[in-house]
């Protein structure tokens, strides 16, 4: 009997306090955290750095994992400069860069190149794209270092594929764009 006093008491007080609301006035709210949002938009404005998002700049003197700057510029001179560049990739595993390279080369380079690399690649013979060259071409003089300066940067109607690939994966691309070369010229 005594908990229905007090059930009765609490409905009384609720229901003085909700006749005492003045609709002027703002009520007092309880837990205000459940009405008012706190969180932060995300990539809003930080009150600390004005005008700069901290979560879309990388800190300073970074580098983007799996990616390793590249010291020549994406000019002709870049690129004569790049010829004597030579493959970065451990020698002891040429078979395994060569496996690697021709699983990318496939994936991305073939497709206009073609699998031996005459420049007879589907969209060639379709004709959706023309002009590609053969690697064994005498007037291209490719090297492995040019070769990854192109897949770099691009040339001509072909684009960049640094972010398709990773720095290795480029470099084992190029490897294989050089053993495609040298069967050609057999």
């Amino acid at each position: 009997m005594n908990s229905f006093k007090t059930i009765g008491i609490a409905f009384g007080l609720l229901v003085v306090l909700a006749s005492c609301f003045d609709k002027s006035q703002p009520n007092y709210q309880y837990m205000p955290n459940m009405y008012e949002p706190v969180g932060y938009e995300a990539y809003g404005e930080v009150d600390f750095l004005p005008g700069r998002s901290e979560a879309m700049s990388p800190p300073a003197n970074t580098i983007n994992r799996g990616w390793l700057p590249y010291g020549f510029e994406n000019t002709p001179e870049g690129k004569e400069l790049a010829r004597l560049n030579q493959s970065p990739l451990d020698s002891l595993d040429q078979d395994e860069n060569l496996s690697n390279g021709k699983e990318m080369y496939d994936i991305y380079c073939a497709i206009c190149h073609g699998p031996k690399g005459k420049g007879q690649g589907t969209l060639v013979k379709r004709e959706k794209i023309l002009g590609v060259p053969s690697y064994d071409d005498v007037a291209r003089n490719i090297t492995v270092g040019t070769t990854f300066h192109t897949v770099q940067y691009g040339l001509n109607s072909m684009g960049s594929y640094a972010s398709q690939m990773n720095t290795t994966e480029m470099w084992q691309v190029s490897e294989y764009v050089m053993k495609l070369k040298e069967d050609l010229t057999k």
